[in-house]
């Protein structure tokens, strides 16, 4: 990927584990996340940390097929599946494949991204092939069933002073919120929660905003 990498102000992730376990049909998975693009979604994360790979990929392909181009994809964790669903990037954790390693299955032209929880993981991301690194959680989260310590607002400005590559923030971020993260030096915020109930208006609210 290049350093010139432009970031949505709004990263939205879908996030499977979040659904009801009988929402969590590819038909139900694909209305919301029409639902995100028609809110004005342009970047949008697939996160299941409970999927087997097939219906990771199922779910992935069919994302795809419906946003038909409209919105850049990311798929969570697995390279791999990046790679075959043929997605726009790949977001990797601390317990994932390392940056360099997962550039070397997707390839120069799609974006990694890498989750840090404190300044010494800001700094040893930023020394990799990185497009991005996100830091949080910024605030308590229901997002993970062992989240990290959170980072704040001070969390952010470390991560903004230490990197000069693009910084998403995450964890706990609201409407309410949001424009505080941005304010504090990230260049986007992504969100699971706040866009839960009603995809399309809190895209639409998120993104006036941000504006």
């Amino acid at each position: 990927m290049t350093k010139t990498l432009v970031l949505p102000k709004l990263y939205a992730i879908l996030d499977v584990t979040c659904f009801a376990p009988q929402l969590r049909k590819t038909n139900s998975i694909t209305e919301f996340a029409r639902d995100l693009a028609e809110g004005g979604v342009t970047l949008l994360q697939y996160r299941n940390k409970d999927g087997n790979t097939l219906e990771m990929l199922a779910h992935a392909r069919e994302i795809k097929r419906v946003l038909e181009g409209k919105v850049k994809l990311i798929m969570n964790d697995r390279a791999d599946i990046c790679v075959a669903a043929d997605y726009d990037g790949v977001h990797l954790g601390q317990d994932d494949l390392p940056a360099d390693a997962g550039r070397m299955v997707v390839g120069g032209q799609r974006i990694i991204g890498i989750s840090t929880h404190n300044p010494q993981q800001v700094k040893d991301a930023d020394a990799t092939s990185a497009d991005y690194i996100a830091i949080g959680p910024v605030y308590p989260t229901t997002g993970k069933k062992n989240p990290d310590v959170v980072v704040g607002i001070e969390g952010v400005r470390k991560a903004r002073a230490l990197t000069k590559k693009r910084v998403v923030a995450i964890g706990g971020i609201t409407r309410q919120n949001a424009k505080a993260v941005i304010e504090a030096g990230a260049d986007s915020v992504a969100v699971i929660s706040d866009l839960l109930s009603a995809p399309k208006k809190a895209a639409e609210e998120f993104l006036r905003i941000l504006e």
